[in-house]
């Protein structure tokens, strides 16, 4: 369908130029936006999680399953009900939440969802955090309970700082578990478009910062009827993320240590 020019009951081979079309600011800014949130959640969703279940999985153990709980409850949460949520806690008008606090502490109130690119971003990281850090803790423990833990006694006879534990254990150990999360964050950030949709009603947002590469498929595709449009947008994202999640395993040596089991 890439190759073709598909309305509702007419169907005609074009060749290249779906993709030829795609050389336009519309999809330059969601390939952009896709990129950036990409990028940030993977910055924040691998040393946040990473650093909060070596916490939980010390100390007393009835307490830290209540706080295990308590962070992958978001996860099971409906994505539409957590992004409605959002949008009425950051609603523009004086009487949102947000913006209660914000004057409540001597700022003034603000479009938060009407704002620029960083501000909208911020609000899309917000949500990303609050929905998937419970989920990475979760991975990040089955790697940590895999750790022997005569390692850490062995450090603790020799006098090793926790921060020496931590670089020197720890983090070389959890060296798989953090390739399997950052692979399924990649596929994770350019996959986001319900966050966006939910969060700015399904309209189209402000100078588009909140359009991605699936939005602008769901728009070519759906609101605009362009099949053929949106088929070579999902090969494009397609090739993308395969490149990179190939690119990122190769660099860390996976098919290498793979290949040597």
């Amino acid at each position: 369908m890439g190759f073709q020019q598909v309305y509702p009951g007419q169907v005609e081979f074009i060749g290249l130029e779906n993709y030829r079309k795609l050389d336009n600011p519309e999809f330059k800014v969601a390939l952009k936006n896709s990129f950036r949130y990409t990028v940030y959640t993977i910055a924040l969703l691998i040393p946040i999680p990473l650093l909060l279940s070596v916490w939980l999985n010390s100390g007393n153990r009835t307490i830290n399953t209540v706080y295990r709980s308590v962070l992958y409850i978001p996860s099971l949460v409906s994505i539409v009900v957590a992004g409605t949520v959002m949008r009425l806690l950051f609603a523009s008008s004086e009487k949102s939440l947000i913006n209660t606090l914000a004057v409540a502490l001597g700022a003034e109130p603000r479009q938060w969802l009407l704002g620029g690119p960083h501000q909208a971003m911020i609000l899309l990281l917000i949500l990303a955090l609050w929905r998937w850090v419970g989920v990475n803790i979760i991975y990040f423990l089955s790697g940590l309970q895999a750790i022997p833990d005569e390692l850490y006694e062995a450090a603790d006879i020799d006098g090793a700082s926790p921060s020496q534990k931590l670089w020197r254990i720890t983090i070389p150990l959890l060296k798989s578990t953090t390739i399997f999360v950052t692979t399924i964050s990649i596929f994770g950030g350019f996959a986001m478009f319900e966050e966006s949709f939910i969060l700015w009603a399904g309209k189209p947002s402000p100078n588009n910062v909140g359009l991605t590469i699936v939005g602008h498929l769901y728009n070519k595709g759906f609101q605009e009827g362009e099949m053929g449009m949106a088929s070579a947008i999902g090969i494009v994202l397609l090739i993308i993320v395969f490149t990179l999640s190939i690119s990122f395993l190769k660099l860390f040596g996976f098919f290498e240590s793979e290949g040597r089991r």
